[in-house]
C-alpha cells in the first residue's frame, strides 16, 4: 500500500502541478477533481493511471483522433431529480440529453478502438451504454431546447390556436396603425411593445382620439402608449390560451421528469466518467507543454533517471526564454544513498526536489520530462525534509523540529521508501549535529532505504566514502570562476570552497589565512584535496568537451563525403546507362545501314522487309512488355527525373554564380597592390607575363620580350616583385 504524507507533498510543491492541470481541464468539474490529485493508493492503479495518459497522449499520432468530452455540470438538474414531485425545465432536459450523447460516443468510440485504448476501453467498461435517456428527451424537446409542437395533442391544438388568435391580432392592430397614421395621430416610432402587448405610440394631445386601453406613457409625457380596442378581445384570448399551452407544457415536462428520475445515478455516473476524461486529457496536456514521457516502470529497485528536468523550473524558464539544465542520477541496490556536497547556489536542494517531485508526480499518473531510456520503481512512501522547517506555533527550534521529523522517519524507513533530506544534520552544534547525522544515515542504510541527502558535514562525507552501497557526489563548479555549472557529478565528495568564494568576493588575504589557523589542518587540507580535485575534474571535463567536438565534427565531415560518395556513385551509374543506350543506338544505325546498303544492291523489297521486321522483332524481344498504366507510369517517372535534375542543375548554376558574386566582391575588398617599375606583371584576363618599363598617369608599359603595349595599371595583377 502505497502512503506519500501531505507534508511530502506540499515541500515538493505538488500543489502548483495540480494548479496547473487544473488550468488545462475544460470544465468545472474537471477544475475541481485535477486540485485533489493525489499519489495512487496501489501499484497497479498508478500503472493504470499512467496508461490512460500514455493512451491518450497516442492517440495524436493515430487517425482515429478521441472524441470531445466536454459537458454543463448538471448538478442542479441532478438535484431537483432526487426532489418528489419537481420537474426540469426544457434547457435542462437539453444539458442532461447533451451529457448522454457525448458519453455515448466516448463509449462506442472505445469500443471500436480497443485494440488502440485497451486500458482507456477497460475505463469505459463500467459506464453503461444506452440510448434510452437520449430517446425519452428526443420525443419532447427539439434541438434548440424547446418543447416540440406534437409532445402532446392537446399542445399541438393550443398552439394552432395560438397562432390563428396572433394572426387576427395581428391583423386587426396593423389595420389600426394604418388608420391612425393617416389621421396624423401616431408618433414617429408608430409602435411599440409593453407588457408584452404590441400597442400605438400616440401623440399625449390625441389620447382621447384613439380608443382603447392606456397602457403607459414614455419619460417626457409626449407619448401615450394604447392598446387598440379592437385587439383588446384577441389579446385577452390569446393570454388564456398561452396560459393553457404553459399548463400543458409543465404536465409534458414533469412526466418526463419522472420517467427520467431512475437514471439519475447513472447520469452521476455520466459526469463523473466525462470529469475523469477531462482530468485525463489535461495530464495529457501537461505532458505536451513539459515534453514528458512515460519512462519504464521496472519491477526491480532502482531509480536511473536521465536528463530529468524539474517540471515548475522548466516551465518557468522556457517562458523566459532561459535555458533549463537537466540531471542524470542512478539509485540501485548496489548504490542506494547518494550524499551531495558542495557550495550553496549550486544546485543541490534543486536536484533533490527534481527527483522527489518527478516520483510523486508519476505516481500519481502523470508523465515526466526525463530521456526516454530512463527507469523507474515506485516507492511505498516518500519522506522529505527540505527547507527551513522551524515551528512558530510549536515553540520549536529548527534542529527540534528536524529531530522531530527524523523520528518519523525512523518509524517508516523500510526497503521501500525513497527519503530526501535537505542539509542532513544542520540546526546544532557542527560537530554534535553531524555526529547524530552520521547516526541516523547508518540507520537509513542498514534498512536498505533508497534516498539523497545535501550536506555540508565532512563526516558525513567520509561515511558515504567508507561504506560499500553509499557514494559521494557533488554539483560541479568552473574551477576559474567558481560559477555553478548546476550538472551533478557522480562518485566524488565536493568542497565547499569557503575560503576560495571569500577570497573571490573581496575578502582580505590576511583574514582568511587567520580564519585557516582557527581550523584544523587535517580538515583544511580534507577541504582543499576535494577542492583541487574538483579543479582537475573540472579541467578533465573540458578537454572531453572538446574531444567530443572533434569527435563530432568528424562524423559530420564522414556524412558530406559519403553523400558525396554517393552523388559520385550515381552519375557513373547514369553515365554508364547513357553509354549503353548510345552503344544500342550505333548498332541499330549500323544494322539499318547494311541493309539499306544491300537493297541498294539487289532491289528486293521483301528481303527489306523480312530483315526489317527481324531486327524489329528482336528489339522487341529485350523490352518487358508493360500495360497503358505501366507506361503512364514509367513516363511519369521520367519526366518527374528530368524535373529535378533540372531543378538540380539550376540550383547549382545559382549557386555558383553565387560563388562567383562573392569571389568578385572579395577581390574588390582586397586592399590594391601598388605597382612599381620593374615589376613582373600580367594582364587580369590573361596568361602572359611581362616587366613593366614605365608608368605615368595611370599607365604602363608592359615589356613581353617580343612586344610592349600600353595597358591601364587596374587592369594589371602582380606575379613578381622586382628584384
Amino acid at each position: 500500500m502505497i502512503r506519500i504524507s501531505n507534508k511530502t507533498l506540499i515541500d515538493l510543491e505538488f500543489g502548483t502541478i495540480l494548479q496547473q492541470i487544473s488550468e488545462l481541464c475544460t470544465t468545472d468539474y474537471g477544475k475541481e477533481k485535477a486540485l485533489t490529485i493525489i499519489p495512487e493508493p496501489t501499484h497497479e492503479r498508478v500503472l493504470f493511471s499512467l496508461h490512460q495518459v500514455n493512451e491518450y497522449k497516442s492517440s495524436s499520432l493515430n487517425d482515429s483522433a478521441i472524441p470531445t468530452h466536454s459537458f454543463d455540470t448538471i448538478d442542479r438538474e441532478l438535484k431537483l431529480l432526487s426532489i418528489e414531485n419537481s420537474f426540469l425545465e426544457a434547457i435542462n432536459l437539453k444539458k442532461i440529453s447533451s451529457i448522454s450523447t457525448t458519453t455515448n460516443h466516448l463509449l462506442a468510440f472505445f469500443h471500436k478502438f480497443q485494440e488502440l485504448y485497451p486500458v482507456l476501453h477497460e475505463t469505459s467498461t463500467a459506464v453503461p451504454f444506452t440510448k434510452e435517456i437520449i430517446s425519452l428527451i428526443d420525443v419532447v424537446i427539439d434541438r434548440f431546447g424547446e418543447v416540440k409542437d406534437n409532445a402532446s395533442a392537446k399542445l399541438q391544438s393550443l398552439r394552432r390556436d395560438i397562432n390563428h388568435v396572433q394572426g387576427k391580432l395581428n391583423g386587426s392592430f396593423g389595420r389600426d396603425l394604418s388608420r391612425y397614421l393617416s389621421f396624423g395621430y401616431l408618433d414617429e416610432i408608430k409602435e411599440s411593445i409593453v407588457e408584452n402587448r404590441r400597442v400605438l405610440a400616440v401623440k399625449a394631445m390625441h389620447r382621447r382620439k384613439v380608443k382603447g386601453a392606456i397602457m403607459g406613457s414614455s419619460k417626457t409625457g409626449s407619448i401615450v402608449y394604447v392598446e387598440p380596442e379592437a385587439t383588446l378581445q384577441f389579446s385577452r384570448e390569446l393570454a388564456t390560451l398561452q396560459f393553457e399551452e404553459r399548463e400543458e407544457i409543465i404536465r409534458i415536462l414533469k412526466d418526463l421528469t419522472d420517467r427520467l428520475r431512475p437514471f439519475s445515478n447513472l447520469l452521476q455516473q455520466y459526469q463523473e466518467y466525462l470529469s475523469d476524461m477531462d482530468v485525463i486529457a489535461a495530464k495529457t496536456k501537461h505532458a505536451y507543454k513539459l515534453k514528458g514521457i512515460l519512462p519504464t516502470i521496472t519491477q526491480e529497485r532502482e531509480l536511473h533517471l536521465r536528463d530529468a528536468y524539474h517540471p515548475l523550473l522548466y516551465l518557468t524558464n522556457t517562458q523566459k526564454g532561459e535555458k533549463t539544465h537537466p540531471q542524470t542520477i542512478s539509485l540501485e541496490q548496489n548504490n542506494r544513498i547518494i550524499v551531495i556536497s558542495g557550495p550553496n547556489a549550486g544546485g543541490k536542494s534543486i536536484t533533490l526536489k527534481t527527483i522527489g517531485l518527478l516520483q510523486v508526480m508519476l505516481q500519481s499518473g502523470m508523465l515526466i520530462p526525463v530521456h526516454e531510456y530512463s527507469r523507474v520503481c515506485l516507492f511505498d512512501k516518500i519522506l522529505t525534509d527540505i527547507g527551513d522547517n522551524q515551528s512558530i506555533e510549536n515553540h520549536l527550534s529548527t534542529y527540534s523540529y528536524r529531530l522531530k521529523n527524523m523520528n518519523q522517519f525512523l518509524k517508516k524507513c523500510n526497503n521501500r521508501t525513497l527519503f530526501l533530506i535537505d542539509e542532513f544534520g544542520t540546526g546544532s552544534d557542527p560537530e554534535l549535529g553531524g555526529a547524530m547525522a552520521e547516526a541516523f544515515l547508518e540507520v537509513f542504510y542498514e534498512r536498505e532505504s533508497f534516498g539523497i541527502i545535501t550536506t555540508h558535514y565532512a563526516n558525513l562525507k567520509m561515511l558515504a566514502n567508507e561504506l560499500p552501497h553509499i557514494s559521494n557526489a557533488n554539483m560541479m563548479f568552473d574551477s576559474r570562476t567558481l560559477e555553478p555549472l548546476f550538472k551533478l557529478h557522480l562518485g566524488e565528495a565536493g568542497s565547499s570552497f569557503t575560503f576560495e568564494v571569500a577570497q573571490k568576493n573581496g575578502i582580505p588575504y590576511s583574514l582568511i589565512n587567520k580564519a585557516k589557523k582557527k581550523v584544523a589542518r587535517g580538515k583544511i587540507r580534507f577541504d582543499k584535496s576535494i577542492a583541487d580535485l574538483q579543479k582537475e575534474r573540472s579541467k578533465l571535463q573540458k578537454t572531453t568537451d572538446a574531444l567530443k567536438s572533434k569527435e563530432s565534427k568528424a562524423e559530420d565531415e564522414k556524412d558530406r563525403l559519403e553523400k558525396i560518395n554517393q552523388k559520385v556513385q550515381l552519375k557513373l551509374e547514369s553515365y554508364q546507362e547513357l553509354y549503353d543506350s548510345n552503344q544500342r543506338l550505333i548498332y541499330l544505325g549500323q544494322k539499318v545501314n547494311d541493309i539499306s546498303e544491300r537493297y541498294f544492291n539487289n532491289k528486293r523489297k521483301k528481303e527489306l522487309i523480312g530483315e526489317f521486321l527481324k531486327m524489329v522483332e528482336i528489339e522487341n524481344s529485350k523490352r518487358k512488355k508493360q500495360t497503358l498504366k505501366e507506361r503512364k507510369v514509367e513516363k511519369a517517372k521520367e519526366e518527374r527525373v528530368k524535373k529535378e535534375i533540372e531543378k538540380k542543375v539550376e540550383v547549382i548554376r545559382v549557386k555558383k554564380k553565387e560563388e562567383k558574386k562573392k569571389e568578385e566582391i572579395i577581390e574588390k575588398q582586397k586592399p590594391k597592390v601598388v605597382l612599381k617599375i620593374g615589376d613582373r606583371v600580367r594582364m587580369l584576363d590573361g596568361k602572359a607575363v611581362g616587366s613593366i618599363d614605365t608608368i605615368e598617369k595611370g599607365k604602363a608599359i608592359v615589356n613581353y620580350g617580343i612586344f610592349t603595349t600600353n595597358v591601364s595599371i587596374d587592369q594589371l595583377e602582380l606575379v613578381q616583385r622586382k628584384k
